[in-house]
């Protein structure tokens, strides 16, 4: 495997992120979910104008891992009110790190998530947090590895179907 660098996202990689959105969701959670459940969701969270706002929130940071001219991962962080419950000033969000099923154990995710912890300590943030689904086993365990605590739940939907997140979080030093 060659070396996987992660760099911030700009407008021109807007197509790049949009696509390895729809397919790193799809390798993650296709076999989980109805397709009619997963097909609703994929509309509704990666459409153009919905990743358009969210790439021009001030408060929303992308990042994506290459290898090479390959996309392989991404990550997207939120700070003040672009966070999606919280909105502490405090605290930085981890709404998604998805990596490609291809580099599922080749130490992408950890890179992106050093990279969220990074900023965070940048920004001199006091914690970061997350929602992860509660059967997602691979990302708990990942996020628990990395030093993640559970601290609350709420409910994701996915199509019409409710599922429970674990809200996450780990205290900075």
């Amino acid at each position: 495997m060659a070396s996987v660098i992660i760099n911030k996202a700009s407008l021109e990689d807007f197509d790049t992120l949009q696509n390895l959105g729809i397919q790193t969701f799809s390798e993650t959670f296709a076999k989980s979910n109805s397709e009619e459940a997963m097909k609703k969701y994929l509309e509704e969270s990666f459409n153009t104008e919905k990743i358009k706002a969210e790439f021009n929130n001030p408060d929303s940071f992308f990042f994506i891992a290459w290898e090479e001219d390959d996309a392989v991962g991404y990550l997207k962080l939120n700070s003040g009110q672009a966070q999606t419950e919280l909105q502490d000033e405090t605290s930085l969000e981890i709404e998604r790190i998805y990596v490609k099923k291809s580099h599922h154990g080749k130490k992408v995710g950890q890179l992106l998530y050093d990279k969220a912890l990074e900023i965070a300590q940048q920004q001199k943030k006091l914690y970061l947090w997350l929602g992860v689904w509660e059967e997602n086993l691979r990302a708990v365990n990942f996020y628990t590895k990395n030093g993640f605590v559970e601290f609350d739940k709420h409910i994701f939907r996915l199509g019409d179907d409710e599922q429970t997140d674990l809200m996450m979080k780990k205290i900075l030093e």
